[in-house]
């Protein structure tokens, strides 16, 4: 590539990327799924929109699983480890078994369906069992869901990635006519990766953060960058072990996410934004490849495929996964709804015509359609099943806490966004009972600091300065959140309570009851 071809590059992928931006705001403002908006794009600028040609399917995969380890980091990064703990369990049986479950129903109705031969019936199955970080992310935590859901959808999705990749390619070597070890060992082989990956994705998320804390950078910028490159650390060992990186780089992100790390919200934002970036580069690459002139021969198929994935396949997969943890029947229905397919499927898609699969032509534009239709059918109704099923959740209230160390000391500062939902609203300074060692510094409103008194009044949009030291920091998040989620009634639990009737400094004493 010369520079006049760089500087043009430069120029389109510029365009490209604001296009995709704004692409955003429509999707937030007309409830239609970004991905689908990106998808859009790409095919626009194809061959039969603005000419471009691409149809490298193997340097679709190599980019396809560039973005992916993104998509996963930034999930697990974001995902809040009490929204998803007591949903491990289930997620993991569903993203397995339930995988298993969807893999062969799929293939069963398009072999009777479509007459499709057992070997390439099973590839459709397996490339389109997996749900989609990408597509589940974006759209679950725009949605009153309630907690328990959503963390379980967010697991899932994060999690089984690994076995549906695991069983593509295999099934992909097969049809291409490589030399394969029997079901069984493969079955074996596919336990130890996921296995593995998943302790090697711990360890490294405990000792990232452990070198994290250890480092003390000297620029905040540096800290999303340690953490994110950790995160790959994580992907790369795992694939070079012979393991599963796809779920190491989802547990280690989740264990450094969740972690007490200096900057963790400016980690988080930095992890967002690459997240996005990751998204909108696979889902217009995706676009690029696509061919719209041959998408009407493959219509039916798509939609029989689909129509079999979410009417039985889906449902069965949950009920037989989830049924095992006492998950009532209406909350399996909104679960199999939520099964929302995005850009993995697509880029499972381009692995066999990667490496060779006789019959693999058109796969790419069967999966594209069937991941378009469905996700206009599944995404924006997924409230109104939510409500019929009387399962919608509430607006979250959550906080944003930033966190700085101040080195020597042994401190740090946390920075406070009192949202628009929050109720801390409306509470005197003297009423958040922090515990010894943390107190509020400044209240910034409105772009102007003052220093608190003990009667000053908090208010939407206000940004609260708390120093705390280190050995308190964490009751002081957690009383915060506390306040946040029940205002004046939220109780003190935090280990080191005040005895009654003994103000903190600078406080109104608190009268005894």
């Amino acid at each position: 590539m010369g520079v006049d071809a760089l500087d043009a590059g430069i120029l389109i992928g510029a365009a490209v990327l604001l296009a995709a931006v704004v692409a955003v705001r429509v999707s937030v403002g007309t409830g239609t799924p970004s991905l689908l908006l990106y998808l859009a794009l790409g095919v626009a600028l194809g061959e039969d929109g603005l000419g471009i040609e691409f149809r490298d399917y193997e340097l679709t995969v190599v980019l396809g699983y560039c973005a992916l380890v993104l998509i996963l980091a930034e999930g697990g990064l974001t995902t809040r480890w009490s929204t998803v703990r007591g949903a491990m369990a289930p997620a993991a049986v569903l993203a397995t078994a339930g995988s298993a479950v969807s893999v062969l129903v799929v293939a069963a109705a398009t072999h009777w369906l479509l007459g499709t031969p057992w070997t390439l019936a099973l590839l459709l199955g397996a490339v389109v069992a997996s749900t989609d970080a990408a597509a589940v992310f974006s759209v679950l935590r725009r949605l009153p869901l309630p907690p328990r859901l959503t963390g379980l959808l967010e697991a899932e999705s994060g999690v089984n990635d690994a076995p549906v990749v695991i069983a593509v390619v295999a099934l992909s070597e097969a049809l291409a006519g490589e030399p394969q070890h029997p079901w069984w060992a493969l079955g074996l082989l596919a336990l130890v990766e996921l296995a593995g990956g998943a302790a090697l994705g711990g360890l490294v998320g405990w000792l990232g953060v452990r070198l994290v804390r250890w480092m003390a950078l000297p620029s905040s910028g540096l800290y999303p960058v340690a953490v994110l490159a950790l995160c790959a650390l994580a992907y790369g060992a795992g694939t070079q072990l012979h393991l599963s990186g796809f779920i190491a780089v989802y547990l280690a992100a989740l264990v450094l996410g969740n972690a007490d790390l200096p900057h963790r919200q400016a980690v988080r934002g930095f992890a967002e934004g690459v997240g996005w970036l990751a998204q909108i580069g696979l889902f217009v690459l995706l676009g690029l490849l696509l061919a719209p002139s041959q998408l009407p021969e493959v219509l039916v198929p798509a939609l029989l495929v689909g129509g079999v994935l979410l009417l039985v396949a889906r449902p069965l997969s949950v009920l037989v996964s989830v049924s095992w943890f006492r998950i009532p029947l209406r909350e399996q229905a909104l679960l199999s709804w939520g099964g929302l397919r995005g850009a993995v499927p697509i880029v499972l898609a381009t692995v066999p015509a990667a490496v060779g699969v006789p019959g693999s032509g058109n796969l790419v534009e069967l999966v594209f359609v069937l991941v378009v239709v469905f996700t206009l059918v599944q995404a924006p109704t997924l409230p109104w099943v939510a409500r019929r099923l009387g399962l919608a959740g509430t607006e979250s209230r959550e906080l944003a806490v930033e966190a700085s160390p101040l080195g020597a000391i042994g401190a740090d500062v946390l920075q406070v966004r009192i949202g628009p939902g929050s109720r801390l609203h409306g509470l005197e300074v003297f009423e958040l009972r922090l515990p010894q060692g943390a107190d509020v510094a400044l209240v910034v409103r409105d772009g102007r600091a003052r220093v608190p008194e003990p009667r000053t009044v908090l208010r939407h949009g206000d940004d609260l300065l708390i120093v705390a030291v280190e050995e308190v920091r964490a009751a002081a998040e957690a009383r915060l959140h506390d306040l946040d989620r029940g205002g004046r009634l939220a109780t003190w639990s935090a280990p080191g309570d005040r005895a009654p009737g003994r103000a903190a400094p600078g406080q109104p004493p608190q009268r005894q009851r």
